[in-house]
């Protein structure tokens, strides 16, 4: 209910700005840039669903080669204790346990186009145990706000942009992004646990939760010790080492296991091109309200007039220019990948402007297009409570961002 009065928001709010400016500013060009803007972004949305389609085939075999395997019942094994407190919907050591961990597992190395088929195929499989098709279960609600809140630890796209801007240091905001995504989901977390009422205090949940964050601090540790162009280069090879580990584990044990790996790649691959068709409506739903919203100058309105009042208590006032990114983020994350670049070459790869664009890219994930992506790929209409929490763990992670960024920066 939500994101149907959030989606005809964008399009009346810009609607109306888009007739101010008309009216008083005498922009007659505004409307012509509203409407192009439609179609520009129903052709976005078309062509990411087919983008996807080739990755969501190949993801969707492998899984298929990992259950055949076994080698998925092994990583369910794995955290089952910690996933049947977060998911207690989900009958003990069910498979959808593997699909989870492994899309949580490729979010955190930065390998968005693995995480996406791997989070479509389990929340697929949490949507077989939803009692009402058309309503979020508590579980797919768990599982999208953790989603969102982007635990990253290692953020390659956005090193490899700075690197390629000529960034001094293309690495120097490897921290800072993994303190703030940590502070988004933990704040995810324990808004989803209040709703569903679930005991966080949990020794389990503690243990697992603690084992992460020791975790989290040795590798802050470790990468403190060694040069940033180290941290770089162990950062782009080690996350795909791990990924591609991945893929021979399946593949060799399920050969250890007498599986056809060939037929059973072929029989998972299927369903990628029918899940890539169903997501079209949905992504081109979300892309056109978020375009109209953005083109009639809404967002820029709302980033000045937050500067503004942020200027009136006397704080200061450098991380303002980033905050588009913030904004967009959340909406569109090639919106606000485009935006991140712009604020660097502007103001400068190394400034701290600069630096605060990338740190917002990396502090969140695209919750509208998570939302419309994984519910609408299994014709889920009620989201109840998820953008709530989703957005609630975005706010969260910029206002750790600005916080880290100031402490590690300014």
């Amino acid at each position: 209910m939500v994101l149907n009065y959030l989606w005809a928001a964008f399009f009346l709010i810009a609607f109306a700005i888009a007739l101010f400016q008309l009216i008083v500013f005498r922009d007659v060009e505004i409307f012509q840039k509203l409407v192009t803007s439609t179609f520009d972004n129903a052709k976005l949305g078309f062509e990411i669903s087919l983008g996807l389609t080739g990755v969501m085939t190949l993801w969707l075999g492998l899984m298929k080669v990992g259950e055949r395997g076994g080698i998925i019942a092994i990583f369910s094994r794995l955290v089952a204790p910690f996933f049947n407190r977060l998911f207690p919907e989900i009958p003990k050591n069910h498979p959808v346990f593997g699909s989870i961990l492994m899309n949580f597992s490729a979010n955190m190395l930065g390998l968005d186009n693995a995480a996406t088929p791997l989070g479509l195929k389990a929340m697929k499989e949490m949507q077989e145990l939803n009692p009402i098709k058309e309503r979020a279960s508590n579980a797919q609600i768990m599982f999208l706000v953790l989603n969102t809140s982007g635990l990253t630890i290692i953020p390659i796209s956005i090193m490899v942009f700075r690197a390629q801007l000529g960034a001094a240091d293309p690495s120097d905001i490897f921290i800072p992004i993994l303190l703030a995504t940590f502070f988004s989901t933990t704040v995810g977390l324990i808004a989803v646990a209040l709703y569903q009422r679930i005991n966080l205090f949990n020794p389990v949940i503690l243990a697992y939760i603690g084992t992460l964050m020791l975790l989290i601090v040795g590798l802050i540790y470790y990468f403190s010790t060694i040069s940033q162009e180290q941290v770089s280069v162990i950062s782009q090879v080690a996350s795909n080492v791990i990924l591609f580990s991945i893929i021979i584990s399946f593949v060799g044990l399920a050969l250890i296991r007498k599986v056809n790996v060939y037929e059973a790649f072929i029989e998972g691959a299927k369903e990628g091109f029918s899940v890539a068709i169903t997501i079209i409506p949905y992504l081109v739903a979300i892309l056109v309200a978020i375009g109209v919203f953005r083109t009639s100058g809404a967002l820029d309105m709302i980033v000045d007039g937050i500067g503004y009042l942020i200027a009136l208590t006397g704080v200061n006032t450098d991380f303002v220019p980033a905050l588009p990114v913030a904004f967009m983020k959340p909406l569109s994350g090639s919106g606000a990948r485009g935006l991140m670049v712009e604020a660097m070459t502007t103001y400068g790869v190394d400034s701290f402007v600069g630096r605060m664009a990338s740190v917002f890219q990396g502090s969140t994930e695209t919750t509208f297009y998570v939302l419309a992506v994984y519910f609408g790929s299994v014709g889920i209409k009620r989201s109840r409570y998820a953008l709530t929490c989703g957005l609630l763990a975005d706010l969260a992670g910029a206002i750790a961002a600005i916080f880290i960024a100031y402490l590690f920066f300014h």
